[in-house]
């Protein structure tokens, strides 16, 4: 028994991810049987603090302050009803019905929570997704990926600090010294990549006289397929091609990258981009802690294979819902799309579910409904497409209808955590910072 758990027998239930599925998870559990002390709800993340995923490009490029949107964990708990445990998961015995923790530490290395033992009944993997490097020599040493806030703002500080350093130092900027090279055209990509071209330019505009922006700063998106956002419809994709073209950001397209080097990304066809800033997106994998974990069945990605009801296919006591899991509804020729709308309905499915696992009720399967896409490219504009909306067609959205349906996703995220009255009050929080604020972090 971990110190500071009850002993009852009350159902016990364990989230381990506190990304946009698990933690809207845990919030709906809390607020409901955690509440009224019909189960215990306990949500396990490695980190301290969650924001949403589909905020962070926003965060590398500096205008977005982590402070103002990220959600303390141990607080939301409290205000919740339901348990937080810091802590990487790093087993699982499903005999015992055990989860394994490692320890945590502090920025110093000192310990702060040991290794332990978390005990569930039932047990919901939501950890989400890591970067697919594919093996490419260098990324690990050269680029940065975007999966959590830590990385984010660690890529918007190297950012600020080579501008000062190249406005600084004694000779010319360097070619390649502030170019960004953003691999993997996907939405995360291509969003970074209209968002950097803004940010950058208001950053250099701060007084940093000796950096021309029109030849020192330059974005490049490289994508290995055809075109950029690929997942998305051909229409969509054109029109943000266009704009990327409109505003200056070079794009690379059936560009394969070998290599990524300190100074620059190589290219299979023998083209080199100098490039000291280097973001990798292209493509995810769930985490390697998953691979064959407790015996169940995982993907060549890592993924946790579910069945329709969203149970692993080796045991009925653990599901999986978001990135981490794999699923082929029936009828369809790839699995369900890692990206948030299907992390939020999972999540929303298996809280209508999981009263009917402790009632001993069968489980009805999930369903998958596909929205559309939505891109944004910050203040220059948003696009997308909505599947379904009219009559069972799809309608092709730009400009500020098609912002304003961007940040209600992010709205509606919020609202799950927090309700309508926070929510509503922290957008006018916001809203008043802002015109207090930098338009950019720059520290």
């Amino acid at each position: 028994m971990v110190p500071g758990e009850t002993e009852d027998n009350l159902h016990r239930i364990v989230v381990v991810g506190g990304g946009a599925a698990g933690l809207q998870l845990a919030t709906k559990l809390g607020d409901t049987m955690g509440r009224r002390k019909t189960a215990h709800v306990t949500l396990v993340d490695r980190a301290r603090t969650h924001i949403w995923k589909p905020l962070l490009h926003e965060v590398a490029a500096g205008s977005l302050d982590v402070g103002h949107h990220a959600v303390d964990y141990l607080h939301h708990a409290h205000r919740h009803h339901f348990r937080y445990r810091i802590g990487q998961m790093t087993g699982l015995d499903r005999a015992a019905k055990t989860i394994q923790l490692g320890a945590s530490f502090d920025n110093e290395g000192r310990e702060v929570t040991p290794v332990r033992a978390i005990p569930y009944d039932t047990l919901v993997m939501a950890v989400g997704s890591t970067t697919n490097d594919f093996g490419t020599p260098g990324v690990k040493e050269h680029a940065i990926a975007l999966d959590t806030q830590e990385q984010a703002v660690r890529f918007h500080q190297r950012l600020v600090n080579g501008m000062l350093r190249a406005h600084t130092q004694v000779g010319p900027v360097r070619p390649g010294q502030l170019h960004v090279t953003v691999i993997g055209a996907g939405a995360t990509g291509t969003e970074l990549a209209a968002e950097l071209h803004r940010t950058t330019r208001d950053v250099a505009a701060t007084g940093m006289d000796r950096i021309d922006p029109a030849k020192d700063l330059k974005i490049t998106l490289v994508e290995a397929a055809d075109r950029i956002l690929p997942a998305v419809p051909a229409r969509l994709s054109g029109e943000v091609m266009t704009l990327l073209n409109k505003i200056g950001v070079e794009v690379r397209i059936q560009a394969r990258v070998t290599e990524v080097r300190a100074d620059g990304v190589q290219l299979a066809d023998g083209g080199f981009i100098p490039s000291e800033l280097v973001v990798w997106a292209a493509g995810v994998k769930a985490p390697p802690f998953l691979k064959d974990i407790g015996g169940l069945e995982t993907t060549r990605n890592n993924q946790l294979v579910v069945t329709p009801t969203l149970q692993t296919t080796r045991d009925p006591a653990i599901f999986a819902i978001g990135d981490n899991a794999y699923l082929v509804e029936a009828g369809a020729d790839a699995p369900i799309p890692p990206r948030a709308q299907a992390a939020h309905q999972q999540a929303s499915h298996l809280i209508r579910q999981i009263p009917n696992i402790i009632a001993g009720k069968p489980l009805k399967p999930f369903k998958y409904r596909d929205f559309g896409s939505l891109v944004s490219l910050g203040e220059y504009t948003t696009v997308g497409n909505l599947m379904g909306f009219i009559q069972g067609k799809n309608m092709f959205i730009a400009g500020l209808f098609a912002r304003f349906m961007y940040r209600s996703l992010y709205k509606m995220h919020e609202q799950a955590l927090h309700g309508t009255i926070k929510t509503a009050l922290d957008a006018v929080a916001r809203a008043l910072t802002r015109r207090t604020e930098a338009r950019v972090k720059l520290h």
